[in-house]
């Protein structure tokens, strides 16, 4: 018997947080177990007392790293609705909430946002946002005009020698493979579809280098048919805000559209898609600048000091020019720039 009450003794003295009042608090609950009905408000009051000591171990914020972004995957049928797992801790009502204020806050920053390719048509934008894979839009809009004064319609583009074509491409990158994509593309529209783009999902992945990404920007952008366009950027921002923890594109834009309307899905992509490009970069956001910050669950992933966080500001935001030689007019009004022509910087 003296055995285990040393034990105990033991066991209560190890487990005893470091703090003053601890080892009363523990006698003053074994006291009340003997304790008359009278006593009884004693004990919550207790109990509420030691609450807070439970609460003085700090939160372990987990870590949220993202993982490299997948190819996208060419399909017909649309992806499957799938709800989104939500953040520990978080309800589905409180995650759908937080998303759609995130969607709406960005919306304020970044009320011009818009496809930062440069077009004048569906013909012109399909082919801009195959030439933007592996490479930024600003060196597509530095390279399309020359090709689309040469090559204006589908017929001209299928109808030209792929080493021209290589050769006005060349600074885009992977050039082979993209004059292989877009001369295949516009054969496909001439032959197919009478040199016009098709306004359906169905018809445009079923063009050469066209994926659901690619048809999602083309729907949205030239026909004002809903999409979201899951690119490296959105993949990126979705997971850090924990609205999915899907790595496959397919099942992102699934999940992440069933967490807002329809009518919603094209200016959201937008919204995300230039956040990541200016402010939540991949390796060093620039936490301390993000106007989304207190609903971030993956603030501190980068710098959070403001000073430091704004000199990593990209285009207009950090003082740069935008990424189009054509932006629209509602960019301009609120202080953008046009992009550099190809060699001017």
């Amino acid at each position: 018997m003296k055995k285990t009450a040393a034990s105990k003794k033991s066991a209560t003295t190890e487990e005893a947080p470091a703090t003053e009042k601890a080892p009363a608090a523990k006698k003053s609950a074994a006291a009340k177990k003997t304790a008359t009905a009278k006593k009884a408000p004693a004990k919550k009051a207790s109990a509420r007392k030691a609450a807070p000591l439970k609460r003085q171990a700090p939160a372990k914020k987990p870590a949220v790293v993202p993982k490299k972004a997948a190819a996208a995957v060419k399909g017909v049928a649309p992806a499957k609705t799938v709800a989104p797992k939500p953040p520990r801790g978080e309800s589905r009502t409180a995650l759908v909430r937080r998303a759609r204020r995130i969607n709406r806050e960005l919306a304020e920053v970044y009320p011009y946002a818009h496809p930062e390719l440069d077009f004048e048509n569906p013909f012109q934008l399909v082919v801009a946002t195959v030439l933007s894979a592996q490479t930024t839009d600003l060196r597509v809009n530095q390279t399309t005009p020359a090709l689309f004064a040469k090559y204006p319609t589908p017929e001209d583009l299928a109808a030209a020698v792929p080493e021209e074509v290589e050769e006005i491409l060349r600074p885009t990158g992977f050039f082979r493979a993209k004059t292989k994509s877009v001369i295949g593309l516009s054969k496909a529209l001439a032959e197919d579809f009478g040199g016009e783009v098709p306004g359906r999902l169905e018809d445009l992945v079923k063009l050469p280098g066209v994926g659901r990404k690619t048809a999602f920007v083309v729907l949205g952008n030239a026909f004002g048919r809903p999409g979201i366009s899951v690119d490296t950027h959105f993949q990126r921002l979705v997971r850090r805000w924990r609205w999915t923890e899907e790595t496959d594109p397919d099942k992102i834009e699934a999940a992440v559209g069933a967490l807002f309307p329809k009518s919603d899905w094209t200016d959201l992509s937008h919204h995300v898609i230039w956040h990541g490009r200016r402010i939540c970069h991949a390796r060093k956001p620039a936490c301390g600048a993000c106007p989304i910050a207190p609903l971030c669950p993956a603030y501190g992933e980068g710098e959070t000091d403001p000073e430091k966080a704004k000199k990593l500001l990209k285009y207009e935001k950090g003082g740069f020019p935008g990424q189009r030689l054509k932006p629209p007019q509602a960019y301009l009004d609120a202080g953008g720039k046009p992009a550099p022509p190809l060699g001017a910087g």
